[in-house]
């Protein structure tokens, strides 16, 4: 098997473990409030992570260069997951996906205003044509001529918003801390930010609920441990648009575990999402 042929397995297997992720997550919404589902996540992540990185290092390098900066990317992750997790409890698995493809576009435009990245004007127009999917993966009554949707459409866009945040400052850390370290913080940072919310909102639940914790924890661990590898086995070029099969997987266990199917309008606007991010994608003409 070729090297770029198994990084593309690992991307779409590590693509699955989050669509996976997500899907507990719906769930559990159902089950207890989200600030106790994101309590129980946070806390077997760090735990996975930790001992993945005990074992492979024989270290947990905790010492950051940024501590702002690793405190406001933690507090990007703690709130993009909340607004996400808060409209899975509201909107299908599938619609919230879709629009959350707006985050490749909205991440390359923060690039060229707070990191300075020369970007080409095929790759704004790569921007622009994602907006104009998520325009159409929101359903408009303008375009549909329908009634408004759900208000809860709109927090994925804000979870894409909060979620360029935090690729951008995961690009400045890279320069400055090791990546071991970010993640340790990052995970430590945003569990101590649900300790602070939970003891308000908690719920007792059955034993099987840890054990679903323990599945976000895992799935969540194993599902960056395998992006990883897969960005070591192909360019970023060709996985990144793999990122739209999420739709795919979003739809089948939509439709599998809530009875959920997805409107044309958002798949419609998910594939004009798609065709943005592979105009994003494409590599810079030298001159």
């Amino acid at each position: 098997m070729s090297t770029p042929l198994q990084g593309v397995l690992l991307q779409l297997t590590a693509l699955a473990f989050f669509v996976a992720m997500d899907t507990v997550i719906k769930y559990l919404t159902g089950v207890m409030p989200v600030p106790q589902i994101m309590f129980g996540r946070f806390l077997f992540h760090l735990i996975v992570v930790a001992i993945a990185i005990r074992v492979a290092t024989g270290s947990l390098p905790w010492r950051t260069r940024a501590p702002k900066l690793q405190t406001i990317r933690s507090l990007c992750l703690f709130g993009a997951n909340f607004i996400f997790s808060t409209a899975l409890f509201y909107i299908p698995l599938a619609d919230a996906t879709a629009v959350g493809f707006a985050a490749p576009a909205l991440t390359v435009a923060m690039a060229a205003i707070f990191l300075h990245e020369r970007v080409g004007w095929l790759r704004w127009v790569g921007v622009a044509v994602g907006f104009a999917g998520v325009l159409v993966a929101l359903r408009p009554p303008i375009l549909t001529g329908e009634s408004a949707p759900h208000w809860a459409t709109v927090l994925p866009l804000f979870t894409a918003l909060i979620f360029s945040v935090y690729q951008i400052l995961t690009r400045k850390l890279a320069t400055i801390d090791n990546a071991r370290t970010t993640v340790l913080h990052t995970s430590f940072a945003a569990l101590c930010m649900t300790a602070v919310i939970v003891p308000f909102v908690w719920v007792p639940v059955p034993g099987w609920v840890w054990g679903a914790f323990l599945g976000l924890g895992l799935l969540g661990g194993i599902g960056h441990f395998l992006l990883v590898l897969a960005y070591t086995r192909a360019p970023a070029s060709l996985l990144g648009p793999l990122h739209y099969t999420q739709l795919i997987w979003a739809s089948i266990s939509g439709a599998l575990v809530f009875g959920q199917w997805p409107s044309l309008w958002t798949l419609a606007g998910a594939v004009i999402m798609a065709l943005g991010a592979v105009l994003v994608a494409l590599p810079r003409r030298r001159t």
